[in-house]
């Protein structure tokens, strides 16, 4: 069923990164919907509305859950534990607890409450080591994510399985969104828990020098930016005839991180004097890249901004909004 069918959409971890872009691109192209927002205690969120109705509750708790779900036609899944190289690397068990606590008990609740259509956002971190473009059709079970991404690629994998589960049990249509590396406006910036394009735009910003950057230049990423992925989210609830498939969710391009540390020098007007490159501090992955062509192909789909744009826009906002974040 498409959203002009639906009268309110639920949209959990509605306070971060892709909570957010999802948000607003709802809110910009379906002016009848009304959204419930959820958000834990500790989340503030980045802007109000008069369709939007934020509610708070602990989706570890069943209870909460079933609250949240009861009522709703559709939900987007935006919640979880998204780790840097830094946290990958230190404690990947914390990614792997909090999502599979939180993930569990909502999909449960969801299919209990009779939800008809439900936008899972997956990962990427669910393929083994590719030396091209992988396509969906392309991830091999019998082998395991790379070192960094076991923990919570499994988890991915397994979640992927569950909304399955609940789409033959229940007949709630599911689709999965195995999203790249999100970035945009209303990304972490705390350098504890950012990831790299945000980190790298925060110490631009601040005029760093020496500049430092974990990694190696020739490290490849498929990054997208989040209005892009909030559009393709949007599509995947709005399909009039899709009951359960997946689709690779990213820029299709493989962006070095040397590209990246370019781009937000340039557009952040620093010219440090030295870049350092920390090639023995912790990657997760030395390349990656999705093939998108499914979601063009059957969702009308394709990424309106390059990640050069992308970054310009971030670091804008950044620029325009860095007392929102607090040491």
């Amino acid at each position: 069923m498409s959203l002009d069918s639906y009268k309110s959409v639920l949209v959990t971890g509605a306070t971060g990164l892709a909570g957010s872009g999802v948000l607003r691109c709802l809110l910009d192209r379906h002016p009848h919907l009304t959204i419930r927002a959820v958000t834990y205690k500790h989340m503030r969120p980045f802007f109000r509305h008069p369709r939007v109705h934020y509610a708070y509750g602990d989706l570890r708790q069943a209870k909460d859950c079933h609250r949240l779900a009861r009522g709703c036609e559709a939900a987007v899944m935006t919640s979880g534990v998204t780790p840097n190289a830094f946290t990958a690397h230190l404690g990947p068990e914390n990614q792997v607890n909090e999502n599979v606590l939180l993930n569990i008990q909502f999909l449960n609740a969801l299919g209990q409450a009779g939800v008809r259509r439900t936008v899972f956002v997956s990962s990427a971190a669910v393929y083994q080591e590719f030396g091209g473009a992988i396509k969906e059709s392309e991830l091999d079970m019998n082998v395991d994510p790379p070192p960094a991404y076991f923990g919570i690629g499994w988890t991915m994998r397994f979640f992927e399985k569950m909304c399955r589960f609940w789409h033959e049990r229940t007949g709630m249509e599911i689709l999965i969104a195995r999203a790249a590396n999100i970035f945009g406006p209303c990304d972490r910036f705390d350098p504890m828990v950012s990831r790299f394009i945000a980190a790298l735009i925060r110490r631009a910003v601040d005029k760093e020098d020496p500049f430092e950057v974990w990694g190696r230049p020739e490290v490849a990423r498929d990054v997208i930016y989040i209005d892009d992925f909030a559009e393709a989210v949007r599509l995947m609830l709005d399909h009039d005839t899709l009951r359960s498939d997946t689709f690779n969710i990213g820029s299709g391009v493989a962006t070095t991180v040397g590209q990246v540390v370019s781009w937000i020098l340039g557009h952040a007007g620093h010219d440090p004097e030295q870049i350092v490159y920390h090639e023995h501090k912790p990657m997760t992955l030395a390349f990656r890249c999705l093939d998108c062509s499914k979601a063009r192909r059957l969702l009308g789909w394709k990424p309106e901004h390059t990640v050069e744009v992308g970054i310009r826009k971030t670091l804008q906002w950044w620029k325009a909004n860095m007392k929102w974040w607090r040491i």
